[in-house]
């Protein structure tokens, strides 16, 4: 029995149509009947696995099914253009030119979604054709839930790690996603993070209060660890490494060991009850970090003390300070954050120590003065940065080469677009999209979502996960190389599978061989492969007919899955 018949089969269980099942219900039916049925159910499938390799023909979802696209947009992304031409024209660089639109779409589904986009997406795509595709894309993504996820685990990281925390008393499942729920109701960004702050409560009825419990220390028997806390607050929420002055004052910068003793202060009253969390009455006390020792403090910041507010509860004060839209530290370390997440890369290095001594980037500037001006819109700085020319220039200019020695361009110039090694996640995820045509999302089955998180959970448990250190500058490693190249998650999504490969998919059913190139890169590598490849590609699939060629179509997308370009961002 081959395995085509037996997937067939296998579909027909699916369906419910079992002999017995048959013989029970329908033993009225005629036998030539019920195997009419069968090859109805089995053409029915093809025609649909068919239609989905071609170009959608029907309107695409345009912007009027979607929420409307942020008004005054424009001058935002011209002032933040001419940030960039003005240090272009200084230095005498020559940007890139503008990269192909197909490759901006991968570049927003890497960093909204954490996978490339799905075959039946770039159809969609394809099918609108007004101006504003690209615009009509990046509003999709926003408004598709997989980018609220995304976006709460990569911010996640920053405020509370990647470790599981103390038993019982921390849930990080729920603080993500309520972080997602959050950003996918387009909270103001200075209300989720004053939340985090400064909310008391049950970790599970108050999901944001997980910011704090996660620094209990349970097994020495103590609260949250005051001093952790005010690190995760200068580092994540302000872009400062305070927490370099722990113990003893800052070697090259002006913080005091007392200005980090002093924000940890905030926290000194903070307690885990019966109550959940919520601020004592009393001193302010942390841990001394040299002798481990107890130690009374004063709560107050290391700059613009004019800003702190004088009532309220210490987190309270503290979470006005941090937010208050004068404190420039708190806009500019997001939109750092922020452009990071799109590009790969921070526009100040290393992305949690912005210099008060060195004038910033002025893009840097730019962006944070419009993110306050609209009220901490984080959707709209993403719409910002996503629209400009720097985040839409290609990634090689004339006379690259691998070592970079004809690229006359400062790095940081963002004359070009950074090229970055896929995230751990993003590999996973962009394997198993490429493996299916249909786009696997929240209308996908839930057996199909309950395989890939099941298949990414495994894969990143071998691949390894780069934990909260976001943008480390790490190389891949051989076992990372032999994983994609023989690994059982590559093995399992390239192989014959009528039913649940794509690979099979577009060998038994794309109508040309041509067709079946075309399909193929787009579903890998979300563009369309150039001549010379197409030539290559189809000259083994020539004249193949059956098993040969689904094996030929395999090993194709084997190689598309282990080439660099799939494993990069560019």
């Amino acid at each position: 029995m081959s395995r085509l018949t037996k997937n067939l089969l296998r579909l027909r269980v699916t369906m419910g149509l079992t002999k017995d099942r048959l013989d029970q219900s329908g033993g009225d039916t005629p036998v030539w009947g019920r195997n009419l049925l069968f090859i109805a159910v089995c053409l029915g499938g093809a025609v649909a696995l068919a239609a989905s390799l071609s170009p959608v023909h029907t309107p695409a979802a345009g912007p009027d099914a979607l929420r409307a696209p942020t008004a005054d947009l424009h001058p935002s992304v011209e002032r933040l253009n001419s940030s960039f031409r003005k240090a272009w024209d200084a230095a005498g660089i020559e940007p890139a030119r503008r990269a192909p639109e197909l490759l901006i779409v991968r570049r927003l589904s890497l960093a909204l979604a954490g996978t490339v986009p799905s075959l039946a997406e770039i159809r969609q795509l394809e099918s609108h054709t007004n101006d504003g595709r690209l615009a009509w894309w990046l509003n999709r993504l926003l408004e598709d839930r997989r980018s609220s996820d995304y976006l709460a685990e990569r911010l996640a990281r920053a405020y509370v790690g990647t470790d599981d925390g103390p038993f019982l008393i921390y849930r990080r499942r729920r603080f993500v996603s309520w972080l997602a729920d959050e950003i996918h109701a387009n909270r103001p960004y200075n209300e989720i993070v004053a939340q985090l702050i400064a909310t008391d409560g049950i970790w599970t009825d108050k999901p944001a209060t997980n910011f704090v419990t996660v620094t209990v220390q349970a097994d020495a028997g103590k609260g949250p660890d005051a001093n952790l806390l005010a690190a995760r607050v200068s580092r994540a929420m302000l872009g400062v490494r305070l927490d370099c002055a722990e113990c003893h004052d800052h070697p090259f910068r002006p913080w005091k060991q007392s200005d980090f003793q002093a924000l940890a202060g905030f926290f000194g009253q903070t307690e885990n009850s019966l109550r959940g969390i919520r601020d004592r009455e009393g001193p302010a006390e942390i841990d001394d970090p040299v002798s481990g020792d107890p130690k009374i403090v004063v709560a107050g910041v290391p700059f613009a003390v004019d800003l702190l507010p004088k009532q309220g509860t210490p987190r309270q004060r503290l979470a006005d300070w941090v937010t208050n839209s004068a404190n420039k530290a708190f806009a500019r370390a997001t939109v750092n954050r922020v452009w990071a997440l799109l590009l790969g890369r921070p526009l100040v290095e290393p992305i949690d120590d912005i210099s008060f001594d060195v004038e910033a980037p002025r893009a840097l500037t730019v962006l944070a003065e419009d993110f306050v001006a609209h009220e901490y819109d984080l959707r709209r700085l993403i719409e910002v940065i996503a629209s400009s020319e720097a985040f839409q220039l290609d990634s090689r200019i004339e006379g690259d080469t691998l070592d970079g020695a004809a690229d006359p361009l400062r790095p940081d110039a963002w004359s070009k677009f950074p090229i970055t090694r896929l995230r751990p996640e993003q590999v996973v995820g962009s394997l198993l999209q490429a493996s299916s045509l249909a786009t696997l999302d929240y209308q996908s089955h839930i057996l199909v979502r309950a395989a890939r998180a099941i298949g990414q959970a495994e894969f990143l448990k071998h691949y390894g996960d780069l934990g909260a250190d976001e943008f480390a500058l790490e190389g891949g490693t051989v076992p990372q190389r032999l994983l994609l190249m023989n690994g059982t998650l590559v093995k399992e999504k390239t192989k014959e599978n009528l039913l649940g490969n794509a690979a099979t998919q577009i060998a038994a059913l794309a109508s040309t061989d041509e067709k079946a190139i075309e399909i193929a890169y787009l579903a890998c590598l979300a563009r369309q492969p150039t001549a010379q490849e197409q030539q290559h590609f189809v000259a083994k699939l020539s004249d193949s007919r059956g098993s040969i060629r689904r094996q030929q179509m395999e090993d194709i997308y084997w190689a598309l899955v282990n080439s660099a370009e799939f494993s990069w961002n560019h």
